[in-house]
C-alpha cells in the first residue's frame, strides 16, 4: 500500500500509517491502473466518486464546442481529484480527467468518502480545507484571466506563485507552452514578454524556474 503518498495527500494529511490502515480497511477502496491518454472521469458523467493519485500524473482538460480544448490543470501523486463535483448540485463532472502519463489512482464512494469524514474529524477538517483550497484557487485564475495584458497576466501568476510559497524562485508548469495554455496566450508572446522583462532585471528566467528580482515592479505592471 501507498501509505507514504497517503500520509502526504491532503486527505489523510495529520495520519499515521496505522491509523491510514486501520481507516482503508473499513471501506476497502478500489486501485485502478490507467495508461497514458487514458480517461479517470469524463465530462458530465455521474460525479459519485473522487480519486487519490497514487502513481503518475493526471490532467483536468475542458472541451469547448468550437474544439478548442483548454488544459485547467496538472494533478500529481497524493493529489485529490473530483472532490467538489461529488458534492455539487449537479453531481457531474466539470471537465475529463486524463492520465498524462500511467497512473495508478484510489477512488473512494462518495458513501465510503462520508463514512470517512464521520468517523474521523481530521478527515473532515481536511476535505473541507481542501474545497475550500479549490475555491480560493478558482478565484484566482478567473482574476489572472481578468487582465487583458499578457504582462500583467505573467506578473500576476508570479506573484499568486510567490506568495503561496513563500519564496523569490518559481517553478514554470511543465513547460512554456503549457503555461501559456494555462493563462490562455499564445507561447510566443509570453516568451517574449518573459525575455522584456528579463531585460529590464525585473526577472531572471532560467527555465522551468524564474527567480523574482524585482516584485515591486511586478506589482507596477499590474496596476497599469
Amino acid at each position: 500500500m501507498y501509505y507514504s503518498i497517503l500520509q502526504n495527500s491532503s486527505l489523510f494529511k495529520g495520519l499515521g500509517e496505522d491509523e491510514i490502515s486501520d481507516i482503508l480497511g473499513i471501506i476497502s477502496p478500489t486501485v485502478k491502473y490507467y495508461d497514458k491518454g487514458n480517461t479517470v472521469f469524463n465530462f458530465m458523467d455521474t460525479a459519485n466518486r473522487i480519486g487519490i493519485i497514487l502513481e503518475g500524473r493526471v490532467e483536468a482538460r475542458k472541451n469547448f464546442p468550437n474544439g478548442r480544448q483548454v488544459d485547467v490543470s496538472v494533478r500529481n501523486p497524493g493529489d485529490i481529484i473530483g472532490p467538489a463535483a461529488v458534492f455539487s448540485k449537479s453531481r457531474k463532472y466539470p471537465c475529463d480527467i486524463v492520465a498524462i502519463e500511467p497512473a495508478k489512482i484510489m477512488l473512494l464512494h462518495r458513501d465510503e468518502l462520508l463514512k470517512l469524514m464521520h468517523l474521523n474529524l481530521c478527515i473532515l477538517q481536511n476535505f473541507t480545507t481542501e474545497i475550500s483550497t479549490a475555491t480560493y484557487m478558482l478565484q484566482q485564475r478567473l482574476e489572472l484571466l481578468s487582465y487583458g495584458g499578457i504582462a500583467q497576466k505573467a506578473a500576476f501568476w508570479l506573484l499568486m506563485q510567490s506568495c503561496q510559497s513563500g519564496k523569490d524562485t518559481v517553478t514554470i508548469p511543465d513547460s512554456v507552452s503549457k503555461w501559456a495554455m494555462l493563462m490562455n496566450v499564445s507561447r510566443t508572446s509570453l516568451h517574449r514578454e518573459l525575455s522584456r522583462l528579463e531585460s529590464e532585471k525585473i526577472i531572471f528566467y532560467n527555465p522551468p524556474v524564474i527567480k523574482i528580482l524585482d516584485s515591486d515592479a511586478l506589482e507596477d505592471i499590474l496596476s497599469r
